[in-house]
């Protein structure tokens, strides 16, 4: 469907706070120049954060007032799972307060100390719950994805050919799971075409390893390839979204993202002995 004007309503407006230069100013003296020490009302336009930004629809707005808040055996746990299960066909899903909780359920299971986990970019959270369990975060985006004025239309992608230098440097026995971010948020948020995401799934089952996404954009990455990889233009975005899950053993997903949700996320999982574990 195309309109000239966008084809909803917005019923609840926050009114944000309007600086002068020299209150701007004062307020990056004041944090020493590093951003994060910022008052978020200090800020008049924010571009760094992206979770749980979005306006949620009336209808989402009504479920919160529906929710069962029971404590076991909730009819919103069950409403919640047939429509992921929809989405992605994972049969294993584990909610989380957050993404980063998942990615650190996920290691926490998963990376011992001393193994290496390669990305086409580790996110900022990702790598740190890597490390935190003791693991390496490796950044394998191809080279494209490393140049601002490279035009390449899916320039998230993994370099498949260092992903298998890796596997031969490292050895099997340290990479625990191979990881693959769509879209490439650390990397400019750039897709990742379906192409890449089958050549990863051919490496990792040459060495016999697990095969995640970080996929808090998995619908808007799905979008991507049907603008612009060969073959997709007629398949329709849910259809891309399932494609890209059937490829994989798991994922990581903050539903404050492409979920449009206030605050939640995901753990997914192929393994129902990994989905136990966690």
């Amino acid at each position: 469907m195309k309109t000239i004007i966008e084809p909803f309503r917005i019923k609840v407006v926050e009114p944000i706070k309007l600086t002068t230069r020299q209150q701007r100013e004062d307020a990056l003296l004041a944090a020493g120049l590093n951003v994060f020490s910022l008052r978020a009302e200090d800020v008049l336009i924010d571009l760094l954060t992206d979770s749980g930004t979005g306006a949620m629809s009336s209808e989402q707005w009504a479920g919160v007032m529906r929710g069962d808040e029971s404590y076991a055996g909730a009819t919103s746990f069950f409403r919640f799972y047939d429509r992921v299960h929809e989405l992605t066909g994972f049969e294993h899903v584990l909610p989380t307060h957050q993404g980063r909780a998942s990615e650190r359920i996920l290691f926490e299971v998963l990376v011992r100390d001393g193994m290496v986990v390669p990305n086409n970019n580790h996110f900022d959270t990702t790598r740190a719950n890597v490390e935190h369990s003791g693991g390496e975060a490796v950044d394998l985006v191809i080279d494209e994805g490393r140049d601002p004025k490279s035009q390449h239309p899916l320039k998230g992608n993994m370099s498949i050919e260092r992903l298998e230098q890796l596997f031969e440097r490292v050895g099997p026995d340290r990479i625990p799971l191979v990881m693959l971010t769509v879209t490439n948020n650390s990397g400019g948020g750039q897709p990742v075409s379906m192409e890449n995401i089958r050549a990863v799934r051919a490496v990792c089952d040459k060495y016999k390893k697990p095969f995640f996404l970080d996929a808090c954009r998995f619908a808007e990455n799905a979008y991507f390839i049907k603008l612009r990889e060969e073959g997709y233009q007629d398949r329709t975005v849910s259809e891309i979204v399932r494609e890209m899950f059937s490829l994989v053993d798991g994922a990581t997903i903050s539903a404050k993202k492409d979920g449009l949700v206030n605050i939640g996320g995901l753990l997914l999982f192929r393994s129902a002995d990994l989905a136990g574990e966690a």
